[in-house]
Parts: C-alpha cells; structure tokens; sequence
C-alpha cells in the first residue's frame, strides 16, 4: 500500500497501526511537517494526485491512499494509479456495512446519490438524503440510527464511532475488502461506475450564482421530474440528473452530473451545463 500523508498527521497513525496490519506500507511524503513543502495536502486538486499515482505504479502496489492534513478525509487509488471517485467509495463502504449487518439506514448527501440509492436498497437497506456537510450529516445519522454516511468528498461517519468522520476508518475497511475477496479496488468500483457514470464535482467562479441557479431551473424545468432544493438546486429526469450548489465562502459554484448507464449523456450533459454556466 502507498500512503501519501501530505506532510500531516497521517504518517504518526500509520506508524502506530503497521506492526498489528498484515501490509507492506510505502511511505510518501510521512513525516509531518507545518509548513508542508510538498504544497498543500488536499488530494482532491488533480495536481496533487500524481505522486501517489506515481509511486503506486513504480512499486507495483495494490492500492494507494493519500490523506488531507488533518486526515479526516482519505482517497483512493487503485493498482494502476488511477484516482477512485469518491462517490462510488461511499456505495462501496455502504454495500460493505450492510452485507455485514442486514437492513440499515444509510446517509448520503445529494450531490452524487442514485449509485448509493441503488446499492442500498438491493442490499435490503433505507438510502436516507441529508444537506452536505458534516454538521448535517451527523445530525440526520442520529435522526435515523444510520450505521453509515458518506459523502462523495470523502468525508465518511460511522455509528459506531460516535457518528464522526474518519480518514482511517474506511482504508482499513477497504484494505479488508480486498484482502478477503481477492478483488482489486478497481474491480470492485467498476461496474458501478459503468452503472452510474459521474462528472466528478466541477467548480465554476461567477458573478452572480443566485441568479445563475434561477436561470438553470428556468432553462430545465420542462421535462424534468424531480426538483429538490435541500443543497443547492437538484434536478432529475429519466435517464440524468444534476446538483448545482452554492459556496459558501466564495462566488463559485459546483456541479455534479451523473447518468443512468449513459455516459456519453452524462459528458453532453455537463458540457451543455458548464456552457450556460459560463455564458
């Protein structure tokens, strides 16, 4: 396994849990170190992935894993190097929970939602919506006694960890997946990611987002058969469906899109989507 610690706190956890796992662990940028001199530990900026990537491929490793800083937030990469969604890591870790347990509540946020909806109720279990964040997220697990909640920018909170997020956690969960089934991460994401291509959350600056979601709603309004504004605005139709939302510390805003099997819609879509976003 690569560990990619991004110069934070990671590296001290690894070390502490090494000599109890049965892992060879290739240490990357481990030590902790304030003022980060291999930039700032955030894994989900696509400049910051290629070390792991890198390292992942010359050692030949079976998956690799970088941290934010304060790692509460874990990211995958599977044997050849290349990044995991996040949105199909929370289907994973969803599916996982309840062939363990039977029937449970599982929470989502409503960016990227329909593979974990899928997931949840073929494996017998209730897929419950929450507002991102992990204020709310908590909140509507306690709500529901959810087992489980995941959101696809890999924040992940666990019931039996007093419902808060864990950087470790769900790395060692994958970990024991793919050491008790023989399955690569890469198998195991990617028939749902055939299932359910995403777009990935693609942020936009803009002069006016208010006005901007107004305008989209306007614009795809007919034809659509669910409108949901729990986190930003939400929009579904037979085969696609988007959420736009709001920063709330800059004028930016984020879009995810996502298909049901389709994925060159889902590509049409985004762009026909990022082209009134821009104009």
């Amino acid at each position: 396994i690569v560990c990619t610690a991004g110069n934070g706190g990671a590296g001290r956890v690894v070390d502490a849990l090494a000599p109890h796992l049965p892992f060879e662990f290739i240490r990357v940028h481990h030590e902790p170190d304030g003022h980060f001199p291999n930039g700032v530990p955030n894994p989900l900026l696509i400049e910051n992935r290629a070390v792991t990537a890198e390292h992942v491929r010359a050692e030949q490793a079976d998956l690799g894993i970088a941290w934010d800083g304060d790692f509460d937030r874990c990211f995958f990469f599977d044997h050849a190097g290349n990044f995991i969604e996040g949105y199909y890591i929370v289907g994973l870790l969803a599916e996982a929970f309840l062939t363990e347990q039977g029937p449970q509540r599982i929470v989502h946020d409503p960016r990227l939602m329909w593979n974990t909806q899928a997931i949840t109720r073929s494996g017998g279990g209730e897929p419950v919506l929450s507002k991102t964040g992990h204020a709310f997220i908590k909140e509507r697990m306690r709500e529901v006694d959810a087992v489980y909640g995941g959101e696809m920018s890999a924040h992940h909170y666990f019931r039996d960890f007093a419902y808060c997020d864990s950087g470790m956690i769900p790395w060692l969960l994958i970990a024991g997946l793919i050491s008790q089934t023989g399955r690569s991460i890469a198998d195991m994401v990617a028939a749902r990611a055939l299932a359910f291509p995403c777009s990935g959350e693609i942020n936009s600056t803009v002069t006016d987002p208010v006005a901007l979601l107004s305008a989209v709603e306007d614009r795809y309004a007919e034809g659509s058969i669910l409108i949901e504004r729990l986190d930003g605005l939400g929009m579904e139709f037979d085969d696609w469906r988007f959420n736009l939302r709001l920063s709330n510390t800059e004028p930016v805003v984020r879009l995810n899109v996502e298909s049901r099997g389709d994925e060159a819609l889902m590509k049409a879509k985004t762009e026909e989507l990022l082209a009134l976003i821009n104009a």
